[in-house]
């Protein structure tokens, strides 16, 4: 018996070495349902409109820069991880309530997490073709992200916020942003709420790559989500952001989907619902979270 046990322990060791960093979309143990891993509150409460920052757009203007607050529901735990949702739209377009960004922030919301959708500053041609003010694009976004960041720092206490457990997650441009933030700490911008860090415990990104920030040693782990076919933001982009992470001794995944275009959110729903569920879980530590 100790022979047969002995066994197929080796044999799940041999798994989990084999599976590699995969071992992070492993689901959580333990017995449901189980705050963080299963839907543990069934409605949400939506507030729409808050003012996280202000900064000024190409044209000079001053934007002011807004948030939709997701929660679960009659929950009385004053310490909940967060996620920063970014839409996606080349830079150009695309708003707060994208119906992936909605959807994904509902879902994790029924978890027990803190969700906010973010509006950013746009370009006017955005990023087909890249140009002088598509990166400018990219930088506005990464800044108003950021500032998204430490408006949950500094409002912890008011939205029962875990200040230590904050992750970022986007689509396309939203994607890119998710990137640019965990990996570009060093270039915080001025879109609001000075004093506060503007790091995360781990980024998100669905058709996205880092294009204008490289992974450096101690960065937070990163999930992609990427379709083999995307035209926008190849694949190979993508991995290319992964393998260089993992070069820095970081925990980079990538889930790719074989045959998919750009953002497959529909086809894959329930895959990266719940890879995404099993990542944050693992990189943010929500086993030893407040509960």
């Amino acid at each position: 018996m100790r022979r047969r046990t002995a066994t197929i322990a080796i044999a799940v060791l041999a798994a989990l070495v084999a599976a590699g960093c995969q071992r992070h979309l492993l689901v959580p143990a333990g017995d449901g349902p189980l705050r963080y891993r299963d839907d543990v509150f069934s409605q949400v409460d939506v507030t729409s409109g808050l003012t996280y920052g202000s900064a000024p757009g190409l044209d000079g203007e001053t934007e002011t820069l807004k948030l939709d607050l997701y929660e679960p529901h009659g929950d009385t735990l004053t310490k909940r991880p967060a996620i920063v949702w970014v839409h996606g739209g080349s830079f150009k377009t695309g708003t707060r309530t994208s119906a992936e960004i909605v959807d994904q922030a509902k879902a994790f919301s029924r978890m027990g997490y803190v969700n906010v959708s973010i509006t950013y500053r746009l370009t006017n041609s955005g990023c087909v073709p890249v140009g002088e003010e598509c990166l400018q694009g990219i930088t506005m976004a990464k800044h108003d992200a950021q500032a998204a960041v430490r408006w949950l720092r500094a409002n912890g206490a008011t939205y029962g916020i875990d200040t230590a457990r904050i992750a970022i997650a986007g689509s396309s441009a939203g994607g890119i942003t998710a990137y640019n933030v965990a990996y570009g700490k060093d270039d915080q911008g001025s879109s609001g709420n000075p004093g506060f860090s503007p790091t995360v415990k781990a980024a998100v990104s669905l058709s996205g790559a880092a294009l204008t920030t490289s992974p450096d040693p101690g960065e937070p782990p990163t999930l992609d989500f990427h379709g083999t076919n995307d035209g926008l933001v190849p694949l190979s982009w993508a991995q290319s952001t992964v393998d260089d992470a993992k070069a820095d001794g970081l925990v980079a995944e990538i889930s790719v989907f074989e045959g998919a275009g750009h953002v497959p959110y529909a086809q894959y729903k329930a895959t990266i619902i719940e890879r995404t569920r099993n990542f944050l879980y693992s990189t943010m530590d929500l086993a030893h979270a407040a509960r």
